[in-house]
């Protein structure tokens, strides 16, 4: 539906409260919109398709400022294309986040004395399923609240029954095309929550632990060697050199005696090891180390699994069964008995990874697990941004994604978890190996079983833009919408999220990208710039501000500091501003409705209207364009800031205080300017409705006595530019803002009214002489006038009579001190400024300072000076 085809409502408004409320309207307008079905997308409409699929919240989830971010300007995307005529879809959705979500329920078992293997795994699958139904999505409700103008009725699951048909549909095919495989490897194992997770779940950081130096060997063939993980010498199977240290030639080929054990281990030359780096020697664990285990591959060395899931030491012997940091203490202790321990160092602080899950302490360890074969898909991802067909934005982002997809490796799928999307593929009695595809029987028969493992998170989310559609059926949805046209997220999960579709989107869709524009954001922090955090006492929860000023202002402040890439400082003073500019908004348009204001009937003529009249629709046009090439370029901070200056500035302080004396003449001069107000506020309000859609909807349907500003149309620029009338009404401005700055540094009160003479013919600013004079505050000059002072500005002058109205003398003491104190410290600059040691010495930062305040005394002594000569004479 276009705004020329809206319903009337039945009774417009023609006042308004005196006070916006926002809790008393967001609810109920939301609520309407739902219900009238505004955001809900038809897939046989014959408007062009634009599409934004959400990046699905957690299920554990609620509405953090990020998402309250993100989802803002998607929300102003999606309802600016709505109104320019697309079929706009904004698709929503949960993911149902693996490891959380099972932590959530293995939790509740433990309140209960049970674990996961107590319930079993069809017990527990259900419980999840019991507690996803009763606590997750929580951030659905809040979305709501935000406005988000999503399509409900699309509502999907990532472990929903169309989605999962897609995670097994897609599994099936890249298995058969060798792109799925099952290998032993290096992983990185969480012993918390017992499962494998990918690099990019690993959070580094930086701890404090224990460098100790160990001797292995006897006499002449002794090597010293350093570790932070001294538990793992139990899984040695070899010592490493480079192949040209000549301090370890005699020994390449020999076997050593590993301390603690029975066991005697090579020393091998490899080009890895770095011969300046330590002793030039290092221990090989290869089941217990990436760089290990390449080793270990390239000279067959044996893998020796040491601990268990939990870290526990497996490894026979006395170290049996202690954790893997009782186990650490008591070797070192063991090995200081023998006299092996060289060196130690304490503390030692290096980077350590932690699960981004729960924070335990990575254990790398030897797994079989499932793997994407990820080069000839991220071969693909790559190609795509770099011959066009996906643009990133800001373009400075598309290095650290190609440094992404360049350089991956084979992506560990499978998860020892029981939430998620099970494996599809079983084992036969006899080592048979069958992938089954959703509409193929599973073998069955004795000896036959499922994999256990489950797929990780973002497998299922990587398909996300065509899964939500319907694929892997061919549906209306899909031909409409795919591919989607914006991928709004933050740039950190570019490794997480964006790659995977990417990969998977080209794979799947016949080599069509799932979106044309990933539009990358940067993360909100404190208005100090600080990350914020639940366990700061920085972190805020957005629905408490929106209780306090209301969901706009929210939103208005989140775009207004969304500047590609960058990140986000926000601030609670901030939202209060953002709520003072809504409060503007409600009281210029109630003062306008109040006044006549009007969208009946065509513009008047440009000959009917006054400078002041032509001058706002000219800005009003320039504006259009300029917020329109700010949404091609995603430069949302910049469209608030432009809209925000537009309206406050020159329709609210500006248009309107001009138009003010038209207004109260009457005659048909108030008649057009004010059906130009109602022009310029039905266009400025259309214009705001996508950052700030309640209380827009309220003034807009009130003004024009339609429908809703949902789905109005969104304003064009009409090509109409006035420079003559920009120029004349800037001559207005700059007099009353001169004569201000005037009456300000004289300390006159604003309303404080002074007997003036305006020296305006032949300029022009003749025609507005009234509205000055009721902006300025000036009365006429009458009969006793005395200019006390006369101020030149843009051609005309203003000569003001000021006694009665200031103490002259105390306003001269005040300005002498005021000057005395510039003057003494424009010599102290100079003085420092004039010291050839002092700026010998002084940092560049200082001088710099020095000088700022210089320039600063300097010019405060030429206003002080400047006011002084126009007070009147005592």
């Amino acid at each position: 539906m276009t705004e020329n085809s809206q319903q009337q409502n039945p009774a417009p408004i023609t006042e308004l409260p005196t006070q916006y409320a926002p809790a008393e309207v967001e609810g109920k307008l939301y609520e309407r919109w739902v219900e009238r079905g505004y955001f809900t997308a038809d897939p046989k409409s014959e408007k062009p398709p634009y599409t934004i699929v959400i990046p699905p919240p957690n299920v554990t989830g609620s509405l953090h400022l990020g998402h309250a971010f993100q989802h803002t300007l998607m929300d102003a995307l999606t309802r600016r294309k709505r109104m320019q005529g697309y079929e706009s879809l904004w698709l929503p959705g949960m993911d149902h986040a693996g490891i959380a979500t099972q932590n959530k329920v293995e939790q509740q078992l433990a309140e209960e004395g049970k674990s996961r293997h107590d319930v079993g795994r069809e017990e527990f699958v259900e419980r999840v399923w019991q507690w996803k139904e009763e606590y997750g999505g929580k951030i659905l409700g809040q979305m709501r609240r935000l406005g988000d103008g999503v399509d409900w009725s699309r509502e999907r699951f990532t472990m929903d029954e169309g989605l999962s048909r897609a995670v097994q549909t897609i599994f099936k095919r890249l298995y058969d095309d060798e792109l799925i495989y099952r290998a032993e490897r290096i992983i990185n194992w969480c012993p918390r929550c017992l499962t494998a997770i990918s690099d990019i779940e690993v959070d580094y950081q930086d701890d404090s632990g224990e460098l100790v130096s160990l001797k292995y060997g006897e006499g002449d063939e002794t090597v010293v060697v350093a570790t932070t993980r001294v538990e793992t010498m139990l899984g040695d199977t070899a010592v490493a050199v480079h192949p040209d240290d000549e301090r370890y030639a005699h020994l390449i080929g020999k076997r050593i005696k590993l301390p603690l054990t029975d066991r005697t281990i090579p020393v091998v030359a490899d080009t890895h090891v770095d011969p300046e780096f330590g002793t030039g020697a290092v221990k090989v664990t290869p089941a217990h180390d990436p760089n290990d285990f390449a080793i270990g591959q390239r000279h067959g060395l044996e893998s020796l699994t040491i601990m268990d899931e939990r870290a526990v030491i497996t490894a026979p012997g006395p170290f049996q069964g202690l954790d893997r940091y009782e186990a650490r203490a008591a070797i070192v202790e063991a090995l200081r008995e023998q006299g092996r321990v060289v060196a130690e160092k304490r503390p030692y602080t290096h980077s350590v990874g932690h699960c981004s899950r729960c924070k335990t302490t990575i254990e790398p360890r030897l797994s079989l697990q499932w793997w994407v074969r990820v080069e000839p898909l991220a071969q693909a991802a790559g190609d795509a941004v770099r011959d066009g067909r996906v643009t990133i934005h800001p373009k400075e982002m598309s290095k650290r994604y190609f440094d992404w997809v360049d350089n991956m490796h084979d992506w560990c799928i499978s998860r020892q978890l029981w939430w998620g999307h099970r494996i599809p593929v079983w084992y036969g009695p006899d080592g048979e190996v069958v992938c089954v595809g959703p509409d193929e029987q599973p073998p069955s028969g004795e000896g036959w079983t499922q994999d256990n493992d489950v797929l990780d998170t973002w497998f299922s989310s990587g398909l996300w833009p065509f899964s939500t559609l319907g694929w892997p059926e061919q549906t209306p949805d899909l031909e409409k919408f795919y591919a989607t046209d914006v991928l709004l997220t933050g740039h950190d999960i570019i490794f997480f999220w964006v790659a995977r579709m990417m990969m998977f989107g080209l794979y799947a869709m016949d080599g069509v990208a799932p979106f044309h524009t990933i539009a990358l954001t940067g993360l909100v922090r404190d208005e100090h710039g600080k990350k914020m955090s639940k366990s700061n006492p920085n972190s805020v929860d957005p629905l408490d501000w929106m209780d306090a000023y209301g969901s706009d202002a929210v939103r208005f402040t989140l775009a207004n500091g969304a500047n590609p890439g960058a990140d986000v400082p926000i601030g609670e003073d901030w939202v209060k501003a953002s709520r003072n500019f809504a409060n503007k908004i409600w009281n210029a348009t109630r003062f306008a409705l109040m006044n006549g204001a009007t969208v009946e009937g065509e513009l008047p003529d440009p000959a009917q209207m006054s400078a002041t009249d032509r001058w706002i629709l000219s800005r009003l046009n320039a504006v259009v364009a300029e917020v329109d090439a700010y949404y091609e370029d995603y430069q949302f901070a910049k469209l608030a800031d432009a809209l925000y200056h537009f309206a406050w500035d020159e329709v609210f302080d500006w248009y309107v205080e001009l138009s003010k004396t038209t207004y109260f003449a009457g005659g048909e001069a108030a008649k057009v300017s004010a059906r130009v107000l109602g022009e310029v506020l039905d266009v400025t309000l259309r214009l705001l409705h996508p950052i700030v859609p309640f209380v827009t909807e309220t003034l807009w349907t009130t003004l024009t006595g339609k429908e809703s500003v949902v789905i109005a149309d969104w304003p064009a620029d009409s090509g109409f530019r006035d420079t003559a009338a920009e120029q004349e009404i800037e001559l207005v401005q700059r007099v009353v803002t001169e004569v201000r700055r005037f009456r300000s540094d004289q300390g006159l009160q604003p309303g404080q009214k002074v007997p003036a003479r305006l020296t305006l013919d032949g300029t022009a600013l003749a025609p507005h002489e009234a509205a000055i004079r009721q902006l300025l505050r000036l009365q006429p000059e009458g009969e006793a006038f005395s200019a006390t002072a006369t101020l030149p500005v843009a051609g005309a002058t203003v000569a003001l009579d000021l006694s009665g109205t200031i103490d002259v003398a105390a306003e001269r003491k005040r300005l002498a001190k005021d000057l005395a104190a510039a003057e003494k410290e424009k010599a102290q600059a100079h003085g420092k400024l004039g010291n050839e040691a002092f700026l010998a010495k002084a940092p560049d930062n200082v001088v710099d300072k020095i000088r700022t305040r210089l320039a600063k005394a300097e010019e405060d002594i030429e206003r002080i000076t400047a006011q002084l000569d126009r007070l009147p004479q005592a």
